[in-house]
């Protein structure tokens, strides 16, 4: 029997990651559904990561190498900041290898935001979309929401905080 769109895509997602195991790997939350977020995810500091519950999430996919995300990126740290007191959780995770490499971007522009490498794990989760940036929205419930492609203008991004 030929696979559906989501099964190639679950596949195609755990093949890259290394970790092909069709009884153990679950396809990405579709729009309305819950997340089943990692058991583990560690920031770039080293310290874990998880939801808080009844908070909502913003997860935002970049990479160094993407201008589109440099520009995006300032709006999420702006959104990171303006969520301390009570606003969406936010969560951003570099597809990039070299931690040295990150940790000199997140220096050199000042970003506050927490940042995790645990890529593979995380699309798993969220997404199938191989797309750079991409914010995805996770309700207080823990379902995802709406995930948005590509670079965002601030105001957009600003407005997350209503989550």
């Amino acid at each position: 029997m030929k696979p559906t769109r989501r099964e190639f895509l679950c596949a195609t997602a755990a093949a890259a990651a290394g970790a092909l195991a069709p009884t153990a790997f679950a396809a990405p939350a579709e729009p309305g559904e819950p997340v089943r977020w990692p058991a583990v995810v560690t920031l770039l500091d080293g310290t874990r990561w998880a939801p808080a519950a009844g908070r909502a999430q913003v997860v935002v996919f970049w990479s160094v190498s993407c201008p589109f995300c440099r520009r995006h990126n300032a709006h999420v740290d702006k959104l990171y900041r303006a969520a301390a007191n009570g606003g969406p959780q936010v969560l951003t995770v570099s597809r990039d290898r070299d931690v040295a490499e990150v940790r000199r971007y997140i220096a050199a522009n000042g970003y506050a935001f927490p940042v995790s490498l645990d890529h593979a794990p995380l699309a798993a989760a969220l997404a199938a979309r191989n797309v750079i940036p991409l914010t995805l929205l996770v309700d207080r419930q823990g379902r995802l929401k709406q995930a948005f492609p590509g670079e965002m203008f601030e105001e957009d991004v600003m407005e997350l905080l209503t989550l």
